[in-house]
């Protein structure tokens, strides 16, 4: 079998919070964040920093990571990882995380890797976790819907399913952390977008509507992920308060 590998896209530009990956929180860099949490990881043979940023590349060097540069003509993270694996041809499998998810669980790392590896009919895998009618409101919160074996039918930025008859339906909010069987991505990246990637600007839709089979794990953990000063505020105020337990 082929190696696993958790490959973190990560950019210095960002419309709301630029140079994210390198704002410090308790001395240590986000992306250095991140990366410790991949490396909890029980599945992952490989861990490499996909940037197209020399600061960031100094930075994961600095802490000891591994990091490769990518062009800075990517137009998606996906695309940028796949510029890596082509590097890699001992990679099989492979585990987009984002690099603004510094409170991600290394178990849920873990479970879509999981998925890629053990499951035959899972092209990709992802995480959801479910959430209250209220949320499933919110167009910035991405909702899923699956089947019975846990594949995922469609998601959305809409409220979905939608509720002809109240109190039945449970609803899934969409965490983007994605693993990838080699040919998956090989094609994810190859192929167009399509009509309803564009439209709901998301790029999984373009797998579904290719024929690709998406296996989801439900997560009970709400992910906090670093977009704005008030998310890092955030983060910041979560990490001292568990130093503090901690001591």
């Amino acid at each position: 079998m082929g190696k696993s590998a958790i490959i973190i896209p990560a950019r210095y530009g960002s419309s709301r919070l630029e140079g994210k990956p390198l704002l410090k929180v308790l001395d240590k860099p986000v992306i250095q964040w991140v990366y410790e949490k991949a490396q909890a990881s029980k599945l992952a043979d490989i861990i490499i920093v996909a940037t197209d940023d020399q600061r960031i590349y100094d930075c994961v060097k600095g802490f000891g990571g591994e990091v490769e540069m990518t062009s800075t003509e990517h137009k998606s993270g996906s695309d940028r990882i796949m510029e890596v694996v082509l590097r890699h041809p001992e990679i099989d499998y492979i585990c987009n995380l984002q690099g603004d998810e510094p409170l991600i669980e290394p178990d849920s790392i873990d479970a879509v890797i999981k998925n890629v590896i053990e499951d035959d009919m899972a092209d990709i895998s992802t995480l959801i976790r479910e959430i209250s009618a209220q949320e499933a409101e919110n167009p910035n919160l991405v909702k899923c819907v699956t089947d019975i074996n846990g594949f995922a039918l469609y998601f959305s930025r809409s409220k979905i399913p939608f509720e002809r008859n109240t109190s039945i339906a449970k609803f899934y909010g969409h965490l983007g952390i994605y693993g990838y069987k080699r040919h998956a991505l090989e094609s994810m990246t190859s192929l167009p977008q399509t009509m309803l990637e564009k439209t709901e600007s998301l790029e999984q839709l373009r797998a579904l509507e290719n024929g690709m089979r998406i296996k989801t794990s439900v997560v009970n953990f709400v992910p906090v992920g670093i977009d704005t000063k008030d998310d890092l505020e955030k983060f910041r105020k979560i990490v001292s308060e568990k130093l503090s337990v901690a001591q």
